[in-house]
């Protein structure tokens, strides 16, 4: 299915015939931006190639980057792959939720090649976010979706961040109000042992409570290339140089504060890694907007610490 003849984005409230139309668009080859709990994410059928080329093309996304499936659950989920004991385990603790398992595809599973960059394994989610929930539902199939954003840049967490990137490109927005968990899901490669290859929405403490057991790191992968979405060194990027653990800005640089100080903007005076994380997106398009460097305060490595760090460090990185 091509862009809306006018190219124009259909802008969809979350309602009954906003969801309605958001699944007949997935089912027709369509593009469709929703929120979830974390990030929105640029939604099309997974089992569709000429589709999920169309999240690529619209992105400008990398086609060794690997895409997230989002299910209705883990029976839905267990279709896909070699399921496992620990996939059980975390699938009960944790979805719906900002969790995402990769796992070895099982045989004839259906999914677009596109959707895991040729790799052995798939990432799966189940989130936990009503209106996506119901879209999915609606839709019946299983839906790719990497943030609603141009590849590399700054994850969108409202719909009017989808439109600033996106507009015109793609079919369909539906607006479900800004996301609440605010950085993308915590993703786990389950191919050989747990291991953590993207911090994200669930710490990693808690995974490894319901695991009983430490988390491995993501140095062994079954490919050449990123084994999960977020792996790439630059990436969640403001078109401005970010700089990190600063005390204060430099003159002519912004600063995004986190804890009691003054700076232009904070990401929790408070300290709260909760609100902190919910913070972390919008606050970086609004200093974005503003055309000048970010300067960003320490942040603690624990807990959502450590996924506010990890988007920090990749829009901080070295850009090609």
């Amino acid at each position: 299915m091509s862009l809306l003849p006018s190219h124009q984005t259909e802008r969809l409230v979350a309602d009954t015939a906003g969801i309605a139309r958001a699944a007949q668009l997935l089912a027709n080859g369509g593009l469709v931006a929703l929120p979830t709990e974390t990030v929105y994410g640029l939604a099309a059928d997974a089992g569709d190639d000429r589709a999920v080329a169309r999240i690529f093309e619209a992105k400008g996304r990398p086609r060794f980057n690997p895409l997230i499936v989002h299910l209705t659950g883990a029976e839905a989920a267990a279709r896909y792959v070699q399921w496992t004991d620990e996939a059980d385990r975390l699938a009960s603790a944790f979805w719906p939720g900002a969790l995402t398992l990769v796992l070895p595809l099982r045989a004839g599973h259906g999914l677009s090649p596109l959707v895991t960059a040729g790799l052995e394994t798939v990432a799966l989610r189940v989130p936990a976010h009503p209106v996506a929930r119901q879209v999915l539902a609606a839709a019946a199939r299983p839906v790719a979706a990497p943030s609603a954003n141009p590849s590399g840049r700054i994850s969108p967490t409202t719909a009017a961040h989808v439109l600033a990137g996106l507009d015109g490109r793609i079919d369909a927005v539906l607006d479900g109000g800004a996301c609440t968990v605010g950085v993308e899901s915590t993703i786990l490669g389950l191919w050989d042992v747990p291991r953590l290859l993207r911090p994200g929405g669930i710490p990693a403490e808690a995974i490894e409570a319901a695991l009983g057991m430490p988390l491995a790191g993501p140095d062994a992968s079954p490919s050449d290339g990123p084994s999960a979405p977020g792996q790439l060194a630059s990436h969640y990027a403001p078109g401005a140089p970010v700089r990190l653990e600063a005390d204060g800005p430099r003159p002519g640089e912004l600063f995004l504060g986190f804890g009691p100080m003054d700076a232009d903007l904070n990401l929790s005076p408070g300290g709260d890694m909760l609100e902190a994380a919910a913070n972390l997106f919008g606050h970086l398009h609004r200093l974005d907007a503003r055309g000048a460097p970010i300067a960003v305060a320490p942040i603690p490595e624990r807990g959502l610490g450590l996924a506010i760090n990890d988007r920090l460090r990749r829009a901080a990185a070295p850009r090609d």
